[in-house]
């Protein structure tokens, strides 16, 4: 196996209705009919795979005046990102010993505004920018017309980027570095196994926001999901992934706050 390592950065918290991750998570009942809501604390993390042919950023956070106004009001409402001012994606980079300039590529396992709100400091570079062909299509219908999603924002990523497009389910970035299509929260989400020496890194993402969503199968809340469907045929390759794979499997969620916490910055650093 390759020796890189894959240091992750924290890039603040979103408070928010545990409901809106985890469906059915506050239903009323008969018994209940006004059950207590959850607001959580989720986290926000972008990820630098050091791997010996590349140095790859997971993602580019949020941007840094979401809760300023650049987030639509109705949306910040539900999803507060409370830290964003503090976390702006050079300082983040700095404090786990990177640069901006030692980046060779950006993969974005999709274009929501926690993801890609700092794509900006790759425009007019010749950094390649890796997306899937479906979600880069669902981004411009949504941020471009009054349909798809609100939560795509035209202004983190409508610039001079270097796309790199992934047409297909499977792509090898590097070795022992491959992305995955997991369709289900958004069109063209990218999850990734990274096969370390002594462990494997299953890049989940926002297929799972939490371990619920993981190991019990609950689904996202239906504001999260594009389709349900595809979301379970989703996890279930993830599962297979895991199940086929003979050695030590980490799997990373999308926003689990615990579980991030959990891998203590990262593998193999």
């Amino acid at each position: 196996m390759v020796d890189a390592s894959v240091h992750l950065l924290d890039r603040g918290r979103v408070r928010a209705d545990r409901g809106f991750v985890v469906d059915g998570y506050t239903m009323g009942t008969a018994d209940e009919p006004n059950p207590d809501h959850d607001i959580a604390e989720f986290v926000v993390w972008n990820a630098v795979v050091d791997h010996p042919d590349c140095t790859v950023l997971w993602d580019t956070g949020s941007h840094p005046e979401a809760g300023d106004g650049y987030w639509p009001e109705p949306l910040y409402a539900a999803f507060q990102h409370v830290d964003a001012d503090e976390h702006h994606l050079e300082s983040d980079l700095d404090r786990a010993g990177f640069d901006l300039a030692d980046i060779d590529a950006v993969v974005m396992s999709h274009l929501h505004l926690d993801h890609a709100g700092g794509l900006a400091a790759f425009a007019g570079t010749d950094t390649p920018v890796y997306v899937h062909e479906e979600e880069l299509k669902f981004a411009y219908y949504s941020a471009k017309t009054t349909e798809g999603s609100i939560a795509y924002l035209a202004a983190d990523f409508d610039h001079d980027l270097a796309w790199e497009v992934v047409h297909r389910d499977r792509h090898t970035l590097a070795s022992d570095f491959e992305l995955v299509h997991l369709p289900g929260h958004t069109p063209g989400v990218l999850g990734a196994r990274i096969d370390l020496p002594e462990e494997t890194v299953l890049v989940a993402g926002d297929e799972c926001y939490v371990d619920a969503n993981f190991t019990e199968e609950a689904p996202l809340g239906p504001g999260l999901l594009w389709s349900e469907r595809d979301w379970l045929d989703s996890l279930h390759l993830l599962k297979e992934e895991v199940r086929r794979t003979d050695r030590p499997v980490d799997v990373l969620y999308g926003h689990d706050l615990e579980r991030f916490q959990s891998f203590d910055g990262g593998w193999n650093r």
